[in-house]
């Protein structure tokens, strides 16, 4: 059987959901798959501190925006430099696990994995890259790569400004499977605790819990509405929700949850930072507030998002977020997405193996 190496990276659990999906939609051709974390691959010391570094730009006001456009936009010389150090630790981690699986494609959905793939000596696979960000950047698009899987014809653009004749497939974002058959609404409120008639709100930023949520939500649930507010992996946040909920009945806190469909069903309105969600929350039919709170491509994306519609955008400051919502739940909700069925990504990544003769 053909078997695929898809190449991912820790930071934040967006990266690992693309590879998912791209794994899936493998084996359900018949491929078998294996999945690697290029932040792992960087060995401890060097993972650790890579991801250190990029949690502390974020939370600098304004500090990873300068570098994302001024750097890493551009490809200068700062941005190649830290690519070309992450390169020379993971070639010898990738060339070894190409030796070992012989794959007949590698699917990198981590930037910092793209040059070094290609640069691994006598390759015999294809190589796709794999960014849902509505620009990618200058290290995502490196030469030697087959072919480059983005979500948009913005994104398109933004690859052939740096390879004008590069082969690209725009494909419908994929969706983690239960998105595709979410539960009822009675029986998701039920579950959730939540009464049928009561206005409801998602409110959740990403895997690392991004920006005041702990206040946000606790100032949203004292304006009337039952907030369904999930912390992801921040463990400090958890706390600080499950606190606040001894004194908000209408707070419902949850750590890392699978159950984010359910929750979304709930919802009348999801309160989220740009990335993956808008499109599962587009899927389900909801209405988003985007909370500006992730610098650089997440500006981008959020821009993105609301040219798409059926969005509004607020600061992370709690009073904005409250006027915000409460404005949003007055608004008709959208149908859900048409382009939300697991056919259509299924089709795009197929299409995608028959270019590079890999179908």
């Amino acid at each position: 059987m053909p078997h695929a190496l898809l190449v991912s990276g820790s930071l934040g659990q967006g990266h690992d959901v693309m590879a998912r999906a791209c794994a899936d939609t493998l084996e359900e051709r018949g491929w078998t798959t294996s999945t690697v974390d290029a932040m792992a691959l960087l060995g401890r010391r060097s993972g650790a501190a890579g991801e250190a570094v990029f949690r502390r730009l974020l939370d600098l006001p304004g500090v990873y925006d300068a570098f994302h456009f001024s750097a890493l936009r551009p490809g200068a010389r700062i941005a190649l430099a830290a690519d070309a150090a992450a390169r020379s630790k993971l070639v010898p981690a990738l060339r070894e696990l190409v030796r070992r699986q012989r794959p007949q494609l590698v699917v990198s959905v981590f930037a910092t994995a793209t040059s070094a793939v290609n640069a691994l000596p006598g390759r015999e696979f294809r190589h796709f890259v794999f960014c849902t960000d509505v620009t990618p950047h200058r290290l995502w698009v490196q030469e030697g790569t087959d072919l480059f899987l983005v979500t948009s014809e913005v994104a398109a653009c933004a690859v052939r400004r740096y390879r004008p004749e590069a082969r690209i497939a725009v494909l419908p974002a994929p969706l983690r499977a239960p998105f595709y058959r979410p539960p009822g609404r009675a029986e998701a409120r039920a579950e959730a605790g939540v009464p049928e008639e009561a206005r409801c709100v998602l409110l959740m930023s990403g895997a690392w819990g991004l920006g005041p949520l702990a206040r946000c939500a606790a100032a949203l649930a004292a304006a009337g509405p039952h907030v369904l507010a999930v912390a992801g992996r921040n463990r400090e946040l958890e706390r600080r929700l499950r606190a606040a909920a001894l004194r908000e009945p209408r707070l419902h806190p949850y750590g890392y949850t699978d159950g984010v469909p359910a929750l979304m069903t709930a919802a009348d309105l999801v309160v989220t930072s740009s990335g993956d969600t808008c499109s599962e929350a587009r899927a389900i039919g909801r209405r988003l507030l985007l909370l500006d709170v992730v610098q650089g491509h997440g500006r981008d994306n959020l821009q993105h998002e609301l040219e798409l519609g059926h969005a509004d955008v607020a600061s992370a400051r709690p009073e904005e977020v409250v006027r915000g919502a409460l404005a949003a739940l007055e608004r008709p909700a959208p149908a859900p997405s048409p382009g939300a069925r697991p056919d259509g990504w299924r089709a795009g990544f197929g299409a995608a193996l028959e270019r590079v003769g890999l179908a």
